[in-house]
């Protein structure tokens, strides 16, 4: 009977970041609900959209990662299916390709495991350390960035419309952001391998989503930060920073002598959020580019924001080519 079979496991590794002496990966193991991201019809995106959510994780559960040199790190999944690699190791660069990116190989240790594994127990990670010929690192948010969401539609029913009813593959980006991005991470010297760092307040459940997303678009490969469903219901305590700019401040820290242009809309909270980072990090804040949104209340708000802002530029753009100009001016890009 097919409705009682179980499904397999499997691990998505969520591309990360570190340094030549600091491993850091994450991801989650999981039950193989067969998403199909190219679905097209409406009864088979609603599918999809239950699926990402309502997710068989599997918890406490030993991994084996391997580094190309064949070295060992060992990982135990969380309550939630979460797991995190953390290690002070040396001379890691020597494994990255010319972009920078190290592959890896996850798999579970746990013997007692009698369900069926997918890829025959390997699954491929990647970790991101810069190249030494980044000139600047970029921090993007993506919802109204690069892709249309509605994020500031009435009840958010656009972003909920596209997230649930749209498949990846109907998904296009805001015009001339492609091009940006890639020419933000070719840099002035057209091979500077400048990196993209894609922040978000989305759930790590549409991770594969955006992956493909950014990928069948040609974006920049870059690690993709979000959040889990708990962050993104919990109450924040008074004085609490919003995910997205915990780890943009994280990013900053990594790479403290790597300056950066922040990348957003005027519809929600990036605005302040980059002004605070800014205000924080004032040498190292090359520009601020924010696109703008259709909401006439929160244009006034973010116009009087950016009037007022002198710590850094900070350019309000109906569309990427004005980016463009701008870093082409400041000598970002050629």
């Amino acid at each position: 009977m097919s409705w009682l079979k179980k499904d397999p496991f499997q691990i998505i590794a969520f591309q990360s970041y570190g340094t030549n002496s600091h491993f850091y990966a994450r991801g989650r193991a999981l039950e193989d609900e067969s998403i199909d991201l190219e679905a097209k019809n409406t009864w088979r995106l609603l599918v999809n959209s239950w699926k990402r959510f309502e997710t068989d994780e599997v918890k406490n559960v030993g991994l084996d990662l391997k580094l190309p040199n064949n070295t060992i790190i060992k990982a135990t999944t969380d309550r939630k299916g979460y797991f995190i690699v953390e290690a002070n190791l040396q001379d890691l660069k020597t494994l990255t390709n010319d972009e920078g990116w190290l592959s890896f190989e996850l798999s579970f240790n746990d013997v007692t495991i009698k369900r069926n594994i997918q890829n025959q127990n390997r699954f491929p990670g990647e970790l991101l350390i810069p190249s030494s010929r980044a000139q600047f690192g970029v921090a993007s948010d993506i919802d109204d960035t690069i892709l249309q969401t509605g994020v500031v539609s009435l009840l958010k029913w656009r972003l909920i419309y596209n997230s649930i009813f749209k498949s990846v593959k109907s998904r296009m980006p805001l015009e001339g952001s492609v091009d940006l991005f890639q020419r933000l991470h070719r840099g002035v010297l057209g091979k500077n391998a400048n990196p993209i760092f894609y922040v978000s307040h989305s759930p790590w459940n549409f991770y594969r989503y955006l992956e493909l997303f950014l990928k069948q678009n040609n974006f920049p490969k870059g690690p993709i930060l979000l959040r889990s469903v708990s962050e993104a219901l919990k109450k924040k305590q008074e004085g609490e920073k919003p995910q997205k700019q915990k780890e943009i401040l994280n990013i900053l820290k990594t790479y403290p002598k790597l300056p950066f242009i922040l990348i957003g809309d005027s519809g929600e909270h990036d605005p302040d959020i980059y002004i605070e980072i800014a205000e924080m990090f004032p040498d190292r804040i090359l520009a601020i580019y924010l696109r703008s949104v259709k909401h006439k209340k929160k244009m006034l708000r973010v116009r009087s924001l950016v009037k007022n802002f002198k710590t850094t530029p900070m350019m309000l753009i109906d569309n990427s080519q004005q980016a463009i100009e701008h870093a082409r001016k400041h000598g970002f890009i050629t």
